[in-house]
């Protein structure tokens, strides 16, 4: 643990604009700094840094804080961490003092999650050389892995016995709640603890450290029925989509060449690294998230994305275009010859070829969305126009002005069209994106006085409300808008409500007879184990997963908020101060006019949101497929997507009766 007066020091030496400065690009302005925010795209700078203040803000998201707050907002770090950052810079020493038992806890879990992993992988490593191995190892060199890239990889074997894992980790002294916890091995229903990988071929994941955080284990049955890959679940240590497979192997590589290749599979990757190309990683098995897209950014602007030459990985790409160009960086698209994948082609081919075919074929996203869908097109005017418009829109997307007007220009030329034109599209474009920027931030900017004035208000300074989170006004971003109402929903009943009972009526259709009620976290839980159903939305997820862990430990309702409240995830604790505020909003609108009781009020509303939930997720699974529809190339296709489509309406329907009579 840092020691306060070492915290002080290095808050005393921080000096923002030198901080700052670090990341972005500062200009003055009289007394203060100004620039382009560098937590959301703008073209006029709405960034300022006060150095008299200390403080940096924007008026343009609302992002406020220190030095401290803009390392850890930008960098991604813990507050330890940002501290530690800071350290380094001054050069100021850190001389621990005894941590509390807490700390020490949280610490040592995090630390054995990883070394758990780590002995998996020796595990594994282990397991390629035996007589069962010899699957896995003739099958990485089928693939056409050298023994070097197997080693340097740490590729390994799952074996068939489904505790082998489980008994060696015993066995070494591991802990059988570590190895749950990490996702290697999992309690069956029976109360039986078995491995989840299994005869497997097995890839590691590290961390841009060099930490193992999870694995990849590929079958090599030709049985249909069984999956192809099983991956690690989501755990403290590993997020998928915050992870990119290769990256400690790549980063150094991807900084010296200022390119980052991006491909979609861990042979992808290999072979590639194996070829002599090696500033390549994937997206994890996973669609490209923004996440994926700012962890690039740290070591590089420039992406090329390398795809199949099939209908999937045409669409990936087409997907990855739009989120690369928003996040501002330079995006290239490579197409290889149908029925080749970058594996495929780096065993088919020399470096030197391989190098050619990415110079002679690395397009802009203009030159590549032409390619693809004029060929759609055909001679279809009104498709034509289609296929400009959704061009001009992806231009729309890319933050840079002067970058936006040479796409333009190339685009004009290209299709003989007005730049004027274009350019007119595109400001109605961007006119619609400003507004919903602006939607949002109005939300955010209300949500923050709310904060304020319950900050300000009775009782505030002893509940500790001016240390919370939520004065920060930065709310967490909704991953998926379809869906994270609902979830938001659930999760503040929990937060708010979680230990309350629901007494149901004998005449509802959830009252049981003859046993406890269910509180309501419990009944919400249960629910959505029943359906195998995880919140969609990351961060609350991350805070659903925090409540259990503290409800199974006994904690009271508000030793819960407190810990959620005061979480060193600034996640957790945003996410948390936002369902309390929002929940006040609620309680003084609506409950104080209402004659019933908190407990009336969720006896109603908790199954009603359920239901509610359960019917957006049929609405976007829906929609889903009707896009599916569209691409369908066969009258089978379209008829078996019908037929999903025709039971998810009839589900649909009993949910709908369900809800008018709740």
């Amino acid at each position: 643990m840092i020691p306060q007066e070492t915290v002080d020091k290095i808050l005393d030496s921080a000096q923002i604009v030198d901080v700052v400065g670090d990341f972005v690009s500062l200009k003055r302005q009289g007394a203060n700094f100004i620039a382009c925010c560098p937590f959301h795209n703008e073209k006029t700078p709405s960034f300022y840094v006060s150095p008299a203040k200390g403080i940096f803000k924007c008026f343009g998201c609302g992002k406020s804080g220190t030095a401290v707050g803009f390392v850890m907002e930008h960098e991604g770090l813990t507050y330890v961490e940002a501290l530690r950052y800071l350290a380094r810079k001054y050069h100021i020493e850190i001389v621990e003092k005894e941590e509390s038992a807490e700390e020490i806890a949280r610490r040592q879990r995090g630390e054995s999650l990883l070394l758990v992993s780590e002995f998996a992988a020796g595990f594994f490593r282990k397991s390629l050389q035996t007589e069962e191995g010899r699957i896995g190892y003739a099958y990485f060199k089928t693939r056409g892995l050298e023994d070097a890239t197997i080693e340097k990889f740490g590729l390994g074997w799952a074996p068939a016995d489904r505790t082998a894992l489980l008994t060696a980790a015993r066995k070494a002294g591991y802990k059988e709640e570590f190895l749950i916890d990490t996702g290697l091995c999992y309690r069956r229903d029976d109360g039986k603890v078995t491995d989840r990988f299994h005869e497997r071929a097995m890839f590691p994941i590290h961390s841009p450290s060099g930490r193992i955080i999870a694995f990849g284990g590929r079958t090599l049955r030709s049985d249909k029925t069984v999956a192809k890959y099983v991956n690690s679940p989501e755990t403290e240590i590993y997020v998928k989509s915050r992870s990119l497979y290769g990256i400690w192997f790549a980063r150094n590589e991807i900084v010296r060449q200022d390119r980052c290749i991006l491909v979609e599979g861990y042979l992808d990757v290999i072979s590639m690294h194996q070829l002599g190309i090696r500033n390549v990683v994937a997206s994890s098995g996973t669609s490209l998230t923004v996440e994926q897209i700012r962890l690039i950014r740290k070591y590089s602007q420039n992406v090329t994305i390398i795809y199949d030459g099939d209908s999937a990985g045409i669409h990936a790409a087409l997907r990855g275009i739009n989120l690369v160009l928003k996040e501002g960086l330079d995006v290239k698209v490579i197409l290889l010859p149908d029925g080749d994948d970058p594996d495929s082609f780096a065993r088919k081919h020399t470096l030197e070829e391989v190098r050619s075919f990415i110079e002679k074929h690395e397009q802009d996203f203009i030159g590549f969305k032409t390619d693809i869908l004029l060929d759609e097109a055909g001679d279809d005017p009104l498709k034509k126009a289609n296929l400009i418009n959704d061009i001009a829109d992806t231009v729309a997307m890319i933050p840079d002005a002067v970058k936006r007007s040479v796409y333009v220009e190339t685009c004009s030329g290209k299709f003989n069209i007005s730049s004027r034109i274009l350019f007119d599209r595109i400001k109605r474009t961007r006119e619609d994106m400003l507004l919903e920027e602006r939607r949002q931030e109005e939300i955010a900017r209300r949500r923050e006085e709310l904060s304020r004035e319950l900050a300000d208000g009775p009782g505030a300074e002893s509940a500790g409300v001016h240390d919370s989170p939520s004065a920060k006004g930065d709310v967490v971003s909704l991953e998926d808008p379809f869906l994270a109402p609902c979830e938001k929903e659930l999760l503040g009943f929990i937060v708010e409500h979680g230990r309350t009972p629901l007494e149901f009526d004998q005449d509802s259709e959830f009252f049981i007879p003859d046993d406890s009620p269910d509180t309501v976290a419990e009944f919400i839980d249960n629910a959505l184990a029943t359906d195998g159903v995880s919140f969609a939305n990351e961060a609350y997820r991350k805070v659903y997963g925090m409540y259990f862990d503290l409800y199974d430990q006994g904690l009271a309702q508000e030793q819960i908020q407190s810990r959620l409240m005061n979480s060193q995830d600034p996640d957790i604790a945003a996410v948390t101060a936002d369902l309390l505020v929002d929940k006040y909003m609620l309680t003084v609108e609506n409950y104080r006019r209402s004659l019933t009781s908190i407990a009336t009020q969720l006896i109603i509303f908790v199954p009603k949101s359920l239901l509610a939930y359960q019917s957006r997720r049929l609405d976007k699974m829906t929609k889903d497929l009707s896009l599916e529809l569209v691409s369908a190339s066969t009258p089978e296709e379209q008829v078996r997507i019908l037929g999903k489509m025709n039971m998810l309406n009839k589900a649909r329907a009993k949910i709908h009766n369900k809800l008018g009579r709740v």
